[in-house]
């Protein structure tokens, strides 16, 4: 189950990320942003509706520790999600979304660290690769040329999306109900609570990126949908397997990227850039390994 439900997520997220670079051309950071949750949340909310339609288990206890998890896991999406974009401006497509996805290496180190996943000696030279991928698919031309700005955006964001990983996980687990609806419950709050902070973020700095994201009904509900569809993937498996597990399977997003980009956006992905992707793969079927 939590295999499917990855795949699943893994092609939703390969198509939010191709709808969030073609709007980013047009809006800023924070639009892009929010058009990955502001019609998200009634999808997350008649997703919840129908699991209790078709079986009700009863509204759980949300205790402090589990307010404490959504709070952070939050931010962070938002944090990872306003970086993407950023490396969506500096790089292609695919090379953004690629740097992006350090998250399944991090997720790797930070599970061992705080959250007692073990690693075999092949879940850490597949680390290794993933870095060395990252290295490579920041420089332009060569890795003399080597982009320090991109590489350090590219780990901040994937930091970000591992750390809401985790979170949401353990999010997910403080709930007294059984699967999937503690993943909806969860998916709920995130996407809640994010909308809201990034409308009254707007509605107060910038009202002009709402006018444009409502100017552009079609992709902004396209990014809203892939990305609540990719959520509701992420969050049902993570609730089921551990992080690291999940985010290394979901390394398969990479080849959905490559096959966007070069067919719909017609981006010109580099030999260089295809070896990296490719070595992320292989570094998260290394970690997947044990």
């Amino acid at each position: 189950m939590w295999i499917l439900l990855t795949l699943l997520a893994a092609f939703m997220q390969a198509w939010r990320n191709a709808f969030q670079s073609q709007l980013s051309k047009e809006v800023n950071v924070a639009g892009v942003t929010l058009a990955r949750f502001i019609w998200a949340g009634p999808i997350a909310a008649a997703y919840l509706a129908g699991l209790y339609l078709w079986q009700d288990m009863g509204i759980p206890d949300f205790s402090d520790r589990f307010i404490g998890f959504i709070l952070g896991a939050s931010a962070m999406q938002i944090i990872a999600t306003g970086l993407m974009v950023k490396l969506f401006k500096l790089q292609n497509f695919a090379v953004g979304a690629g740097l992006a996805k350090s998250e399944a290496v991090v997720a790797a180190i930070l599970g061992t660290l705080f959250f007692g996943t073990h690693l075999s000696l092949l879940g850490w030279l597949g680390v290794l690769l993933g870095g060395m991928a990252i290295f490579l698919m920041s420089a332009k031309q060569g890795l003399r040329s080597l982009s320090l700005n991109t590489v350090l955006i590219g780990l901040a964001c994937g930091t970000s999306f591992a750390l809401t990983s985790l979170w949401v996980r353990e999010a997910s687990l403080c709930l007294n109900v059984g699967f999937p609806h503690s993943a909806a419950w969860v998916l709920l709050f995130v996407i809640s609570l994010q909308t809201l902070v990034l409308v009254i973020y707007l509605l107060m700095r910038d009202q002009s990126t709402l006018t444009a994201l409502w100017q552009r009904p079609k992709l902004t509900l396209l990014t809203s949908i892939a990305s609540c569809f990719g959520s509701i993937g992420w969050f049902s498996a993570m609730s089921l397997q551990a992080v690291p597990y999940v985010k290394t399977l979901g390394q398969v997003e990479i080849f959905f990227m490559l096959l966007i980009a070069t067919f719909w956006l017609k981006d010109n992905v580099k030999i260089k850039d295809m070896f990296g992707l490719a070595l992320i793969a292989i570094a998260a079927i290394l970690v997947m390994w044990q």
